[in-house]
C-alpha cells in the first residue's frame, strides 16, 4: 500500500513511539510533555539503546556497552536530561577539551574565546616544530573563513592532506574517529566540519568534555523511564513491534500490531524501521535499510593502583595495524567513579571483531600494561570485551539519510535520520524532538 493512502490525521493523540534509545526516549517525553498519551515500545529489556548499561555480574560493579562522551554543544541532549530530573552536574565530569597521550603531551583547551584558547592551546604543544603547529592554526582559519563548509564529496583525509604527517597522526585522525567512528579516509569532512563548528563556535564550554561518572542508565534512560511512568504514559519493554498497518476502522493514524494509534514514531534501529514499513513507504524502507555500520569495542581492564595523564588520554595505533587496537583510554577512577578501572575504546573496530573478541581483549590487555606504567604486569587484568558491531552508521561523503517524515502521523527518530550530526547522542535526541515537532507542524 502506497504512503500517501494514509488520510491527513489531525492533532495526535494517542501516539506510540517504538523503541527506548535517546531518541525514542526524547520523542516520548516530548509528547508527553505536549499532553499527549504515549505508548513507548522496547525489544530489548532495558532502556538506552546503544548506549546502555549492561546487567551488573555478581561482585561486579556495572558496565556499559561502550565508553560514550558529550560535548558542551550537546544543548538538547543536556535539556533532556534536566527535564527528568537528572543534575548533568551531577553526573558528568566536565573538562576543557583535552586530546593529550599518555604522557601527558597534546591539546589542552584553556577558558576564553574558543578561538583564542585553540590557537594558544596548539602553540602550547611544544613537542611539535613550529611548522607544525603554523599548519594546524592556519588550518582552521581558513575553515572558520570558510564557514566550515567544503565541497560534500571530500573526506576527511582530502580536507586535510596539505597538513603535516603528525598533525593528521596525532590530531585529525584521533578527533575524527572519536567524533565520526569512520577514519578519514573515508570520512565525511562536511560532517566533521559541522561537529568542529559546533564545538567551537557554539558558545562558552561547547567545546567541553563531559564524561559520564555514572553507569549510562543513571544518564537518562532510567530516569526517563520513572519520569514517563509518573506522567502516565504506557511503557513495555522486552516487547517486539512485529506490524504497521492502517487502522482498521478508517480512522487516520495507524495500527501497531492491531492496536491503533492517532500517530507513530519510529525511533527503532534504521533496520528495523525499514522491515515495519517495507510495504507502507519502499521507497524510505530502502533508504534505511542502505546503511553501511562500523562496530565499536571496548574493552574494562582492572588495574588498582594505576592513573593515567589524564581522564581521558589518546594512543597511538601501530604502524602496522596488528596490535594496540585502542585509540583512547578513560580512568573511570579520575572521573570519579571506580578507581583502578579503565575503559580502552577501539573505535572502526571491524578489522579486530573480524579476528574475534578474544585476540581483541588480548591485544588491548597487552596495550594497557604499556600504558599503564609503574603498575606490574600481573596487576592489570581484562574484565570484559564488549563489541556493538552496528555501532554506528559508516559517515561516508554524500550519504543520503532518510527524512523524518515517512508518511502522514508516521515519521521517525534516531541518529540515522537526516541531519547534520554524525551518529551521536545529541544527533539522536535532536531527532526524537524534531519527530515530535513534526508531527504537530503537519497540516
Amino acid at each position: 500500500m502506497a504512503a500517501e493512502a494514509a488520510e491527513v490525521a489531525p492533532a495526535p493523540g494517542r501516539i506510540a513511539v517504538v523503541g527506548a534509545g535517546w531518541a525514542g526516549l526524547a520523542a516520548a517525553v516530548e509528547a508527553t510533555g505536549r499532553g499527549h498519551a504515549v505508548t513507548l515500545i522496547e525489544l530489548a529489556p532495558q532502556p538506552g539503546g546503544r548506549a546502555r548499561s549492561l546487567p551488573a555480574e555478581p561482585g561486579q560493579a556495572p558496565l556499559d556497552n561502550g565508553q560514550h562522551i558529550l560535548i558542551g554543544a550537546y544543548v538538547a541532549t543536556l535539556a533532556l536530561m534536566r527535564r527528568v530530573g537528572i543534575d548533568p552536574d551531577a553526573v558528568l565530569l566536565r573538562l576543557p577539551l583535552t586530546l593529550v597521550d599518555a604522557d601527558g603531551r597534546g591539546l589542552r583547551l584553556g577558558r576564553g574565546p574558543v578561538l583564542w584558547a585553540f590557537t594558544r592551546a596548539v602553540w602550547a604543544m611544544h613537542h611539535w616544530r613550529w611548522r607544525e603547529r603554523l599548519a594546524l592554526s592556519n588550518a582552521a582559519l581558513a575553515w572558520l573563513l570558510k564557514g566550515f563548509r567544503c565541497d560534500p564529496g571530500w573526506t576527511v583525509a582530502r580536507l586535510t592532506q596539505g597538513l603535516p604527517e603528525r598533525v593528521r597522526r596525532e590530531f585529525v585522525d584521533p578527533l575524527c574517529v572519536a567524533a565520526l567512528n569512520t577514519p578519514a579516509a573515508s570520512a565525511s569532512a562536511t560532517v566533521f566540519l559541522r561537529v568542529l563548528h559546533d564545538a567551537l563556535f557554539a558558545g562558552p564550554g561547547a567545546s567541553d568534555l563531559l564524561v559520564p561518572r555514572r553507569p549510562l542508565a543513571d544518564l537518562l534512560p532510567e530516569p526517563a523511564i520513572a519520569w514517563l511512568r509518573r506522567q502516565g504514559a504506557i511503557v513495555h519493554l522486552g516487547r517486539r513491534a512485529h506490524q504497521l498497518s492502517p487502522r482498521a476502522d478508517g480512522r487516520p493514524g495507524w495500527a501497531l500490531d492491531g492496536e491503533p494509534f492517532d500517530a507513530i514514531v519510529l525511533a527503532c534501529s534504521a533496520r528495523e524501521a525499514a522491515r515495519l514499513t517495507a510495504t507502507i513507504a519502499p521507497d524510505w524502507s530502502q533508504r534505511a535499510a542502505a546503511f553501511s555500520y562500523e562496530p565499536i569495542v571496548t574493552a574494562y581492564v582492572q588495574a588498582d593502583g594505576a592513573r593515567l595523564a589524564a581522564p581521558m588520554v589518546a594512543l597511538p595505533e601501530s604502524p602496522s595495524g596488528d596490535a594496540a587496537p585502542a585509540q583512547f583510554a578513560f580512568d573511570h577512577g579520575a572521573l570519579g567513579a571506580s578507581p583502578g578501572r579503565f575503559a580502552y575504546v577501539v573505535s572502526g573496530a571491524a578489522p579486530w571483531v573480524a579476528r574475534g573478541l578474544e585476540e581483541t581483549g588480548e591485544a588491548v590487555l597487552a596495550q594497557a600494561r604499556a600504558t599503564l606504567r609503574g603498575i606490574a604486569p600481573g596487576r592489570i587484568r581484562l574484565i570484559r570485551v564488549v563489541a556493538d558491531k552496528r555501532a554506528t552508521f559508516l559517515c561516508l561523503p554524500g550519504l543520503e539519510r532518510p527524512p523524518t517524515r515517512i508518511a502522514n502521523a508516521l515519521v521517525a527518530a534516531g541518529d540515522h535520520v537526516d541531519g547534520p550530526y554524525p551518529a551521536t547522542l545529541e544527533g539522536a535526541v535532536r531527532s526524537g524532538l524534531a519527530a515530535v515537532e513534526a508531527l504537530a507542524a503537519a497540516p
